[in-house]
């Protein structure tokens, strides 16, 4: 040991302070757990809440309400264009996550959780080393550790995103630096097709490419196509089968030349987001000094407890792959958090729930018809279009659908897709329904109240 240094011990140690960080630490702590908690941050919330869930959606509730007062006209309601305050909005957005972060370190403090602002680097299996901290600790030699530190944005290989430039991870995309004239989106995910409807709300012209044949690859095509007639509404161009070729920062544009399916294969914009993906955050800590094992891209392998190769090592969120969402994050801290204190628990979800927050919403959980097809079940997909519900078309929002996949033999609900107005929260009811082992005939026999969205399943299923 360094002659100065000063070791402290940890029961639990969690690395991270997102979703899966902060959950992991709260439940070990209701445990009767001690622990730590290691942040390279000086508050908590992470990623999803700071630079990704939070601030996308509150941003795309402001999209919401711009589209809606033009639709108004359509009922006999006219409103003048929206006057955006981008001082206003970004106020709005930046007040929204400071009252989620100071809820968050005032549960943190509730609990006696030691939390410590500094960069951890792993020494072996059993200590850390902290860096870029304060604190006159040094080391921490822990029982247990949790390690939840998230996903970063990927960036177009050969690429430079900086500080105050023109070309924006997502990140850099919710900080609304400007409404630019002109706006490159790369990338036909959820993360490209939000923020591109949110910029397209707010009066950019928005071009939207995707390398792969189509939007939203992995979504059934129906809920898909729905989505794609309204957003070639709000965009300028949507390019399929086209990428990227090479992007030049200018002074005032950013010149961009593609290849594939594109006609004009060379065009200036003001502004480019790169939004294709995520990679883990697990470069730098010093997991090579472990005998953790990790996959060719750099996720942490874990068990369905959220266990490592080494038996006190945990990995929980993002960090571990899968389906890298904020409440997948945070079942899998808990269960991290359960698996030390000695709980029977695992990650047995039946129906885990997607939402796309654009407009309208797509939402599934459970199976895909396309995995069901594949899979080559023996099912019944039923469909109830939005057109014959009366609370869609009274409130101008008829395009919808409420999909059910039904095992053919036991009448099981396997999954549920929707697409439309409150798809997010209505896919809520599916996912219970499922989770419980829910017949059609359950949901079908549930009365729904009328005149709601929600009938829609109670619809769907009978």
């Amino acid at each position: 040991m360094v002659m100065g240094e000063f070791t402290q011990e940890a029961e639990v140690l969690v690395l991270g302070g997102g979703p899966a960080g902060y959950a992991a630490a709260f439940r070990a702590a209701d445990l009767g757990l001690e622990v730590t908690m290691i942040n390279k941050e000086e508050s908590p919330g992470g990623v999803c809440l700071k630079r990704g869930c939070i601030p996308s959606k509150t941003l795309l509730y402001a999209a919401t309400l711009i589209h809606d007062a033009r639709r108004a006209e359509t009922m006999g309601l006219a409103f003048s264009g929206p006057e955006i305050d981008l001082d206003k909005l970004r106020q709005f957005k930046d007040e929204s996550i400071a009252a989620l972060t100071d809820g968050l370190k005032k549960l943190i403090d509730g609990r006696n959780i030691n939390y410590i602002n500094a960069r951890a680097v792993f020494e072996d299996n059993t200590t850390i080393r902290l860096l870029d901290t304060e604190s006159e600790i040094s080391r921490i030699a822990f029982k247990h550790v949790i390690v939840a530190t998230g996903a970063l944005p990927i960036a177009l290989p050969g690429v430079e995103i900086r500080e105050g430039g023109r070309i924006m991870d997502y990140q850099g995309a919710l900080d609304l630096p400007d409404i630019p004239e002109k706006l490159l989106v790369v990338g036909g995910g959820y993360i490209g097709l939000e923020l591109g409807s949110v910029y397209a709300a707010l009066g950019s012209s928005v071009t939207l490419v995707e390398m792969s044949g189509e939007i939203l690859p992995g979504a059934d095509r129906d809920l898909v196509d729905i989505l794609q007639k309204q957003i070639k509404e709000q965009f300028e161009d949507i390019h399929t089968t086209t990428s990227v070729k090479n992007l030049e920062e200018k002074s005032d544009h950013v010149r961009a030349e593609f290849e594939g399916e594109i006609e004009n294969k060379k065009q200036n914009f003001d502004r480019v987001l790169i939004a294709i993906g995520v990679r883990p955050q697990s470069e730098d800590m010093g997991l090579d000094s472990t005998e953790v094992e990790m996959d060719e891209k750099g996720f942490i392998r874990v068990d369905e407890r959220g266990r490592t190769s080494v038996e006190n090592i945990l990995a929980a969120g993002d960090i571990s792959g899968g389906d890298m969402l904020a409440h997948v994050g945070f079942h899998q801290g808990k269960i991290a958090a359960e698996t030390i204190a000695g709980k029977d628990s695992a990650f047995d979800a039946r129906a885990v729930p997607f939402v796309l927050y654009t407009d309208p919403e797509l939402a599934w959980a459970g199976l895909s018809e396309k995995e069901a097809h594949r899979q080559e079940l023996n099912v019944e997909i039923v469909k109830y279009p939005w057109r014959a519900s009366g609370r869609a078309v009274g409130m101008g929002h008829p395009r919808g659908v409420t999909k059910c996949i039904i095992d053919s033999d036991s009448g099981r609900i396997l999954g549920v897709s929707i697409a439309g107005r409150h798809a997010g929260e209505l896919i809520a009811e599916a996912a219970v329904a499922m989770e419980m082992g829910a017949v059609a005939e359950d949901l079908a026999l549930t009365i729904h109240a009328h005149p709601t969205f929600s009938e829609t399943l109670g619809e769907a299923a009978q």
